[in-house]
C-alpha cells in the first residue's frame, strides 16, 4: 500500500514561531502554520493540525460512506462531509483534539433513510482514519439531502 509524507520546516519558539506545513507526496501544495492562529478563533488565513486533520477525515469518510453504500446495494450520488475537529486544554496538561464531529448529507439511489443510517455509522466506525484516531470521540450527524 501506499506512504504519503507532509513535512513542516518551524523557526522560532511555540508563540513567537512558525512555519509551514507541506504536502509533499502531492505536491499539492504548502501553508502556513502557527500556535497563536492554532488556537484562536479567526485563523486569519493559517492553517492548523487540528483543519489539516479535518481535510482529512472528511475525505477519508466520505470516500468509505460510498464504498459501503454501494456494498448495500445502493447507489452513490453526492457526499458533502465535514468535519469539526475540536482543540482544547488538556486537563493533564497541555492540549489535546478534545472531538471530532463528522456532518454529512447524501444523495443517493437504493437505500431508504434506516439503511443509510447503518452505513453512515459503519464508515465512521470503518474510515481508517478514524480508526487512527481511537481514544479521540467521534460524533455523527448523517442524513439523507
Amino acid at each position: 500500500m501506499a506512504m504519503r509524507t507532509g513535512e513542516t520546516h518551524w523557526s522560532g519558539g511555540l508563540n513567537d514561531g512558525s512555519g509551514v506545513a507541506t504536502l509533499r507526496s502531492s505536491g499539492a501544495g504548502s501553508f502556513d502554520v502557527s500556535f497563536p492562529r492554532r488556537t484562536a478563533e479567526d485563523a486569519e488565513g493559517v492553517t492548523s493540525p487540528e483543519e489539516l486533520i479535518a481535510a482529512a477525515h472528511s475525505a477519508c469518510y466520505a470516500m468509505q460512506c460510498s464504498a459501503l453504500i454501494a456494498r448495500a446495494g445502493g447507489t452513490p450520488g453526492t457526499l458533502d462531509v465535514a468535519a469539526d475537529v475540536t482543540l482544547e486544554a488538556d486537563p493533564a496538561g497541555g492540549f489535546r483534539i478534545s472531538g471530532i464531529h463528522l456532518r454529512v448529507r447524501a444523495t443517493l439511489e437504493g437505500l431508504d433513510e434506516a439503511a443509510f443510517q447503518e452505513v453512515a455509522l459503519a464508515a465512521k466506525a470503518g474510515c481508517p482514519v478514524s480508526k487512527a484516531l481511537t481514544g479521540t470521540t467521534i460524533t455523527l450527524d448523517a442524513a439523507l439531502a
